[in-house]
């Protein structure tokens, strides 16, 4: 284990210890000030190696940078730092003592005010949005959620009992934001939104496929992600696929316009018909997308191909153009309608948004030429057993 592993695996430790001890004592007791500044000079000597140290909390699961720290593995505080929000975490050059300090403070606040909530056995959970301003200490959610968080309990899908996925779209965004800023695709934190969707999908005692409608278009890369992500997993388990192929597709069906970073936010929602050069660029997001990809992990080989593929027809259409033909790997076809389908059923500035029915009839008049006719016919059957398990929910910039 490198020496850098070793002083964010006693950080870590340090830190947990150093929550459990000022959880005993009152605000102002001296003890709370000695165990806080133990803490905080293991983080100094962390950042004597890596003056950026960042850690993901996914489940029991804890992430250091881009490695899953097998050392940490079942760290009760893993767990309780996802169920306040706390998924996320970053610090900046400089930290001081007293941001450090107040941080622990915030922590064990929210800590408390769940526990709370968890004896009273209500339903609810504590949510704490990702931090943000000029701070050393960066924390929130990345769209994980614990898997013995308070739950609530299943109630039939109507208007009013919708999911909340504003965590995993500002999750998905997060993703986006850290391919265009970094160039690269932060592998795990992408697996915990599908797992944490899967979730969502499978939290009642049959199929549900918990789907976004658009409020605002600049929302409409990340809303879009997840929608393919939910429906690319439904129609997998449809066909009968194994679980690690299904979340696999899940992935892939998240990332697959991840190239559209590259693209210039003006084109990607210029209401009117684009231009021979913004069209060319546009296109480029299939091979931007596998490239990002590709360069970001090997083991994303399937959610490469569906990136450069997605945009491509059975007979051959659609692009990017290719030197020989040969067939679409079968995680492409399987996305392509799902992307197809939510495309069209979402309000775009150019048209309004279709209805299902219309949807589906296109798809249908599709089969053989765009649509693989497998693929098309089961995803057609599937809308129609799982229709009314379809619970599509405004996103609101309020709730997020």
């Amino acid at each position: 284990m490198s020496d850098r592993n070793t002083l964010a695996i006693r950080f870590l430790t340090s830190m947990g210890q150093a929550l459990a001890t000022m959880s005993l004592y009152a605000e102002g007791h001296p003890v709370r000030a000695r165990v806080a500044g133990a803490s905080f000079d293991t983080l100094c000597d962390l950042q004597g190696v890596d003056p950026r140290p960042s850690f993901s909390f996914l489940g029991s699961d804890v992430v250091y940078g881009q490695q899953a720290m097998r050392g940490l593995t079942d760290w009760e505080w893993a767990t309780r730092l996802a169920n306040v929000g706390v998924q996320r975490l970053e610090f900046a050059d400089m930290v001081e003592r007293d941001d450090y300090t107040a941080f622990l403070d915030d922590v064990l606040a929210r800590v408390s005010a769940f526990s709370a909530i968890a004896a009273a056995n209500a339903p609810a959970s504590v949510s704490m949005p990702r931090s943000s301003g000029p701070t050393p200490i960066r924390f929130g959610a990345i769209g994980v959620r614990a898997s013995n968080e308070v739950r609530r309990e299943p109630a039939p899908v109507d208007a009013t009992s919708l999911l909340d996925l504003n965590v995993e779209v500002d999750a998905i965004q997060w993703v986006h934001d850290e391919v265009s800023e970094r160039a690269t695709v932060p592998l795990l934190e992408a697996e915990s939104i599908v797992r944490s969707l899967s979730v969502a999908m499978h939290g009642d005692s049959q199929m549900l496929l918990p789907l976004l409608s658009l409020k605002e278009f600049d929302q409409y890369t990340t809303t879009h992600a997840l929608n393919v992500s939910v429906l690319s997993m439904g129609l997998a388990e449809f066909m009968g696929l194994p679980p690690r192929e299904v979340r696999s597709y899940g992935v892939a069906g998240m990332l697959h316009d991840l190239g559209k970073v590259r693209v210039p936010k003006d084109i990607l929602t210029k209401p009117g018909k684009l231009t021979p050069e913004e069209w060319a660029l546009m296109r480029s997001h299939t091979v931007e997308g596998a490239r990002l990809i590709l360069q970001s992990d090997q083991n994303l080989d399937v959610a490469a191909l569906v990136a450069f593929e997605h945009h491509i027809m059975i007979n051959g259409g659609g692009y990017p153009d290719r030197h020989y033909r040969c067939d679409c790997h079968k995680a492409s076809t399987l996305v392509h309608v799902c992307d197809v389908y939510d495309a069209l059923r979402t309000k775009r500035p150019y048209r309004d948004a279709w209805e299902p029915a219309a949807t589906l009839a296109y798809i249908e008049k599709g089969i053989g030429s765009e649509f693989d006719r497998d693929v098309a016919k089961a995803f057609i059957a599937m809308m129609g057993k799982w229709e009314p398990r379809l619970a599509v929910a405004d996103l609101s910039r309020a709730a997020a």
